[in-house]
């Protein structure tokens, strides 16, 4: 296999990206024993190539990029982005930052957020309906500013609570060219659930596929307890009229699936999505939903959380939710 070099990815990269979009190299300092370059397409796509240049390790090269993989690549190992190594990860984290700084400065002032859901920020699909939806839909809140709302998950993610699961959690915002509010609101629910967990005390275990065949949303190990988030649309976004039919009808959803296989996990029901009125209308009625146990809860961006139980919850949620 011949080594790389500037003009084998010339050759073998640039070509064939160039007859297809118009792509332009440019060289990047990596730091370590590395040479790299980057490769910008005309339809907005990037790609960054990195190889290393020590004695007998030179066949060796790494490509990210949002854009279509030349040929030369194709038989290739694939691996995620955590396991290349660190000089490697660090400087795609520096170029794809410093893009995000450059389009969208307004989205670099949360440093953490901005990490964290880099992949998705910079996805061939998702890059514009992720940041439209951070940008223009408050990450979900109704009736609240772009600043408040990324300040809440800027908070959360601050911790570090999530950085182990980052590439899944990431991933739940999706990659759809399209704003899907209904499911990236869903996605956001789960870090709202994530912080009440943290915030009582609880360490959990994300995404955890079960011998059932279904993949539910949490585990806490210690307590042997599952959890299913999910996030009802307010009524005006749905054919139901009412909140709390609004509420039973995606509780109900859950449990003719995941929770009928699993009839002891804790519902988290996030209505974070509904207005004042909407949530002081469930508050007053406080419906009985078709699963128990389960948590109704809202989330403001100011970090106030409040709700009330279904049944029993099987763990305490009181240093996070004020009960209603």
């Amino acid at each position: 296999m011949s080594s790389w070099s500037v003009n084998r990815v010339q050759r073998d990269l640039l070509a064939p990206l160039d007859s297809t979009f118009g792509a332009t190299l440019s060289q990047s300092s990596v730091p370590g024993s590395f040479e790299g370059c980057r490769l910008d397409m005309g339809n907005g796509d990037f790609a960054l190539f990195a190889w290393r240049t020590e004695p007998g390790t030179a066949h060796v090269g790494y490509w990210l990029g949002n854009t279509e993989t030349p040929e030369a690549l194709w038989h290739t190992e694939k691996i995620g982005i955590e396991a290349a190594p660190s000089p490697l990860v660090q400087w795609a984290h520096d170029e794809l930052l410093a893009d995000l700084r450059e389009q969208d400065p307004w989205l670099a002032e949360y440093r953490h957020l901005s990490w964290f859901f880099l992949p998705v920020f910079h996805s061939k699909d998702g890059r514009e309906s992720t940041r439209t939806f951070f940008r223009d839909h408050a990450a979900g809140f109704p009736d609240a500013g772009r600043e408040e709302a990324l300040e809440f998950y800027e908070e959360i993610l601050h911790t570090g609570i999530l950085d182990p699961y980052r590439e899944t959690m990431a991933g739940k915002v999706g990659t759809s060219p399209h704003v899907d509010l209904a499911r990236m609101s869903a996605a956001m629910g789960e870090f709202t659930a994530a912080k009440l967990l943290h915030e009582s005390g609880h360490a959990f275990v994300p995404e955890v596929e079960l011998d059932s065949g279904h993949a539910l949303d949490f585990r806490v190990p210690d307590a042997d307890v599952l959890l299913e988030v999910t996030r009802p649309r307010p009524p005006t976004r749905r054919t139901v009229d009412t909140p709390a039919r609004a509420l039973k009808q995606t509780a109900a959803a859950k449990t003719d699936d995941q929770l009928d296989a699993h009839p002891d996990a804790l519902l988290l029901v996030d209505c974070s999505s509904f207005r004042d009125d909407q949530w002081n209308a469930v508050k007053g009625e406080q419906p009985r939903l078709p699963h128990a146990p389960a948590v109704v809860f809202r989330a403001r961006p100011n970090g106030s959380v409040e709700g009330y139980a279904v049944g029993e919850p099987p763990l305490g949620l009181d240093r996070s939710l004020l009960w209603v």
